[in-house]
C-alpha cells in the first residue's frame, strides 16, 4: 500500500490541518494520531513536550508515513527544532509558514499572535516575523479559554463572544491589520474572532499554508500519490468516542473509525 502523510497533535486540533491536507491532496492516505491522554501540551514544561513529541513520532514511523506533520503549535514552537535530530522524515512545522503568509499579508506591518501560553511564552511567531522582516511590530497574547471552548462545540455563544473582546481588546487598539490564530483549535472560532477584529483585520489561519507546504515538499521528493481510494486512519490515546465526534465536527463529514492505542 502507498505510504501515508503522517499528521499528529495533542488532541483534536490538527485535524484542522488534516481537512485542508485532504481538500489540497485529496487522493493522499493520512494517519493521524491525537495525543487526548496528556493533552493540553501548552501548559507542559519544554522537556515534557519534546518527550511525548518523540513518542508520537515514533508511533506515526510504525505505520510507516512518509512524511510527519506537526500539527501543533506548542509543539512546533517548543519541540521541533530539537526533534528534527532525532529522525530522518521529512517534518514540516505549523509555526514557519503562518509567519510567512502573515508577513505576505499585513500591509501597516502591525501582526497579532494569538495561541497557547506556551506558544505565545516560546516567541517563535514573533521570531520568525523578524527573522523575515525586522520592522514589523509583533503583538502576542495566550488566549487559553479558545480551546476548550472549540473542544465543548461553543463557536457563537454569548460567553464566546464576551471572552474573544476581552483577549482581543490590546490588538484592536494596536491597531494590527493582521491576525495569527496561532492554535489549530482556533479556526474554529474564525467567526467569532473575525466579528470581533472586524473585516479589515486578515485572520492568518496556518492549515492552509502548511498543507500546501507539504504538497510542494512530496512534489519535489516525487513523493505524490494518487490512491483512488485514499485511506485516512485515526488513533487517539484516549477517549475515542469522543474524538469522534469532535472529529466529525472538525472536518465536516463522517469518519468510519478511531482506534486507541498507547504511545509510551
Amino acid at each position: 500500500m502507498a505510504k501515508a502523510i503522517g499528521v499528529f497533535d495533542s488532541g483534536v486540533g490538527g485535524l484542522t490541518v488534516v481537512k485542508e491536507l485532504i481538500r489540497q491532496m485529496p487522493e493522499e492516505n493520512i494517519v493521524y494520531f491525537g495525543d487526548t491522554a496528556r493533552v493540553p501540551y501548552g501548559i507542559k514544561s519544554k522537556e515534557t513536550v519534546i518527550r511525548f513529541s518523540i513518542e508520537n513520532i515514533l508511533f506515526l514511523l510504525k505505520e510507516d508515513v512518509k512524511l510527519v506533520c506537526v500539527a501543533c503549535n506548542t509543539v512546533s514552537s517548543m519541540a521541533l527544532p530539537s526533534i528534527r535530530n532525532y529522525f530522518k522524515v521529512p517534518m514540516v512545522g505549523v509555526i514557519s509558514p503562518g509567519a510567512k503568509e502573515a508577513v505576505y499579508a499585513t500591509k501597516n506591518k502591525k501582526i497579532g499572535v494569538i495561541g497557547t501560553q506556551a506558544t505565545i511564552r516560546s516567541r517563535a511567531y514573533e521570531n520568525e516575523i523578524k527573522a523575515l522582516d525586522a520592522a514589523i511590530k509583533v503583538i502576542a497574547r495566550a488566549c487559553p479559554l479558545f480551546v476548550p471552548f472549540a473542544e465543548e462545540g461553543w463557536l457563537k455563544e454569548r460567553a464566546v463572544f464576551d471572552v474573544a473582546k476581552f483577549y482581543l481588546a490590546p490588538f484592536k487598539k494596536a491597531g494590527i491589520d493582521t491576525l495569527i490564530l496561532g492554535c489549530t483549535h482556533y479556526p474554529l472560532l474564525k467567526p467569532v474572532i473575525q466579528e470581533v477584529m472586524g473585516s479589515r483585520v486578515t485572520l492568518i489561519d496556518s492549515a492552509k499554508q502548511v498543507a500546501t507546504e507539504v504538497k510542494q515538499l512530496l512534489a519535489t521528493g516525487d513523493l505524490l500519490e494518487s490512491n483512488k481510494k485514499a485511506v485516512r486512519d485515526f488513533y487517539v490515546s484516549d477517549d475515542p468516542a469522543w474524538f469522534s465526534g469532535l472529529a466529525e465536527r472538525f472536518l465536516g463529514q463522517k469518519i468510519e473509525r478511531v482506534s486507541k492505542v498507547s504511545t509510551a
